[in-house]
């Protein structure tokens, strides 16, 4: 019995100490690294001055690799001979970019920290800066991830929600990977910047009732029936290089760019929060930044699970 107890409590103890090293933390390079986000910050507001689309540049790559594995940073891994990478997916085959700006944050970060630095928190630390310096809220960034060693294509295929993905699926998806209908809906508000091409959009365009006549007309000159697909338009046209509440303001009008944007507007509990959001762009700020916390804490490598890359695109 007592032999029986004992083991009882070392499991127990293994448990919590495991959740323990589990655990990210927004200090954890206080004394390894704690210039880390000045540099991230540095890099990311001179990108984004030369090209304001790369913030949601920058804010994309974190959840497509959040999506695929947890937040491993997967999602920069080059192909290899034993392996193919996230980067030729279909959500992320010519979509996907920013890679330059990783390389020269992770350049920077090497220089001053040698090997200390995930490129999976640097990912995090990048999404936010991108968030803030177009305008949107600041959350405390929480850290400690490590990198895979490889990357999923078929997980990336699978698990990246489509533009095309109806309600349901959307809360379904997001649902298997610990959010909720209230993230799924805080978290589209990431398309208040960017763009998309006319391939991701275009069966709304033509075929969706959900939409605004005028501005599927307006739609339809740039993007054809046939024929360039490459074509980009803003998924917020009303304020486009600022991080703000419009994009629920163009879901009321059924001007949501996207198939899945318009879709919150067919659920009560969803259409109730972004007509919160509309009245109440703080309420937005608070719900997104909470999210974006919930976002970073999918399935991290930490403590030996996993590595810190020299050079984001390879495994060391």
């Amino acid at each position: 019995m007592a032999s029986s107890h004992l083991f009882q409590l070392v499991t127990i103890f293994v448990c919590l100490f495991g959740v323990a090293l589990a655990q990210l933390s927004t200090t954890f390079y206080s004394t390894s690294c704690p210039n880390v986000a000045s540099i991230v910050k540095n890099v990311v507001d001179d990108a984004i001055e030369k090209e304001t689309r790369m913030g949601a540049s920058l804010l994309r790559l974190h959840f497509h690799d959040c999506f695929v594995n947890g937040c491993d940073g997967s999602i920069l891994l080059d192909d290899t001979p034993s392996f193919t990478g996230e980067k030729s997916a279909i959500p992320n085959l010519n979509s996907v970019r920013g890679f330059d700006v990783i390389d020269k944050i992770k350049s920077a970060v090497e220089k001053a920290c040698p090997g200390v630095v995930s490129c999976a928190d640097i990912l995090a630390l990048a999404a936010q800066e991108s968030v803030v310096v177009l305008g949107g809220p600041s959350w405390g960034v929480q850290l400690g991830r490590k990198d895979s060693k490889t990357a999923n294509k078929n997980a990336a295929n699978t698990n990246i929600p489509p533009p095309t993905s109806s309600l349901s699926n959307l809360i379904s998806n997001f649902s298997s990977k610990g959010l909720s209908p209230k993230d799924l809906v805080a978290l589209s508000g990431a398309h208040s910047i960017g763009l998309a091409r006319c391939t991701v959009f275009r069966n709304r365009i033509y075929n969706d009732t959900n939409i605004d006549s005028g501005f599927a007309a307006k739609l339809q000159n740039k993007c054809p029936v046939v024929g360039r697909n490459n074509s980009v338009s803003r998924l917020d046209a009303a304020s486009p290089k600022r991080f703000d509440n419009c994009y629920y303001r163009n879901l009321l009008g059924q001007k949501g760019l996207l198939h899945s944007d318009q879709e919150l507007m067919n659920g009560k509990a969803t259409a109730t929060l972004a007509k919160k959001y509309v009245r109440d762009q703080s309420a937005f700020f608070q719900d997104f930044s909470e999210a974006m916390v919930k976002l970073g804490n999918i399935g991290p490598l930490t403590g030996k699970n996993g590595l810190v890359r020299r050079n984001c695109r390879k495994a060391n």
